[in-house]
């Protein structure tokens, strides 16, 4: 396959795909469409084999592998996700694994990939430090390293899942896709324009969505060029990739119409509601493309098309990030009162918070500081509270009735 992927290059791919990966449901969202004023879907591609997009690619880029280079085995370097899409092709391939993991990969995704047979090694903090030594390894040992993203193959596999979206979803008119070292996005992005190109119908508005504190694209197209990132800081580990591909950086630049960027809090905000309203379990880069709908609503033409990548989180991770995201969201409310140091105090606060309905999770006194009154006693809460606007209305609230309060 020439570096240049085309769209025969998807559809061969979706051939060698059949019987292989799923093909995701695409479902509407009441909650997203009602915020965005239009019809919104979600590509679900976290219900894909092994939790997310990669098998797509993965197994394509294998099956073309000869039976000598079959027999030399193959090696992979992944956070968790690629790692699963490699060690479930190479175990329905008949192929010996390797896979290189960053020390703190998720816990779920580590025992998955050993699960489908792979051999699995921990190297460096971050997945560009596991490339490298997958890539020294390659060398040494003569076995396939199958890149994560930057081959024409991956690409292919991965721009199935947009031939899926233009039938699932033929009206859409923008489509959001999470970018990392970018072989989906150009994968998606590529099948999508060409198809309605050679169809003679309109093109959807093809978006890609960074964590913004591992966001390498942006400087990138400025340079015309990938140009490596020099620290990245973010808890989707999925998309946290210091450098773009040359493969799909080529094609990006070409089919994505743009490239934005959310934050951390985004992001743990658009897992908890995916949670809550969807049912769907999504990890943090699965999410990106809901978060850069919930952060703008109102830019995206619509029909809408949020793809959500993966839906490997490890649950102590989870639970982290849905108070994170409910902290986000106006949910949790922690304040700093002042009341006065008498019997009672503190029971006629509770009181009040009780009847502003808020639900008290903890609470603490402070009764010496420089900063008190000898007749005052400080107490520290931390409130669940229905959202934003209840939590405005509860601070409002104690302020009227008296209380000096401060978030």
């Amino acid at each position: 396959m020439p570096d240049r992927v085309t769209l025969a290059d998807v559809r061969a791919a979706r051939d060698l795909l059949d019987g292989v990966a799923v093909r995701t449901p695409m479902q509407s969202s009441r909650w997203l469409s009602s915020l965005v004023g239009g019809p919104v879907h979600l590509k679900a591609e976290n219900l894909q084999r092994t939790g997310s997009f990669k098998i797509r690619g993965a197994y394509v880029r294998m099956s073309e592998l000869s039976e000598e280079e079959r027999a030399r085995g193959v090696v992979a370097a992944s956070a968790g996700n690629h790692a699963q899409g490699v060690a479930l092709a190479a175990q329905l391939l008949g192929i010996k694994a390797r896979v290189y993991m960053p020390e703190g990969a998720p816990i779920p995704k580590l025992n998955a990939t050993r699960g489908y047979g792979a051999e699995v090694v921990f190297h460096g903090s971050y997945l560009h430090e596991a490339l490298t030594e997958a890539i020294a390894y390659a060398e040494r040992t003569g076995a396939v390293l199958i890149h994560p993203y930057d081959h024409p193959a991956v690409v292919a596999g991965q721009g199935t899942a947009g031939l899926e979206i233009l039938e699932q979803a033929p009206e859409a008119r923008t489509i959001l896709v999470s970018l990392g070292g970018g072989g989906y996005a150009a994968g998606v992005a590529l099948a999508v324009k060409e198809q309605c190109r050679e169809e003679g119908r309109p093109e959807p508005r093809v978006v890609a969505v960074q964590a913004e504190q591992a966001a390498a694209y942006p400087a990138s197209l400025a340079a015309g060029h990938p140009v490596p990132l020099t620290e990245m800081h973010t808890m989707a580990d999925g998309i946290a990739v210091g450098t773009p591909g040359e493969v799909p950086f080529a094609a990006i630049e070409e089919y994505v119409d743009e490239v934005v960027t959310v934050s951390e809090e985004s992001m743990s905000r658009a897992m908890v509601l995916l949670l809550e309203r969807a049912k769907l379990v999504v990890e943090p880069a699965g999410a990106a493309a809901v978060a850069a709908v919930l952060d703008d609503p109102t830019r995206w033409e619509t029909p809408a098309v949020a793809i959500l990548s993966g839906g490997n989180v490890d649950p102590l991770l989870m639970g982290k990030l849905i108070r994170h995201g409910m902290a986000a969201a106006g949910r949790y409310l922690q304040l700093h009162v002042l009341i006065p140091d008498v019997p009672g105090g503190l029971a006629e606060l509770l009181r009040r918070l009780a009847e502003a309905g808020a639900n008290v999770m903890d609470v603490a006194h402070e009764r010496v500081s420089m900063q008190l009154h000898l007749d005052e006693v400080a107490v520290r809460l931390q409130l669940e509270t229905r959202g934003a606007e209840h939590a405005e209305a509860l601070v409002a609230r104690l302020r009227d009735q008296g209380y000096a309060v401060s978030e």
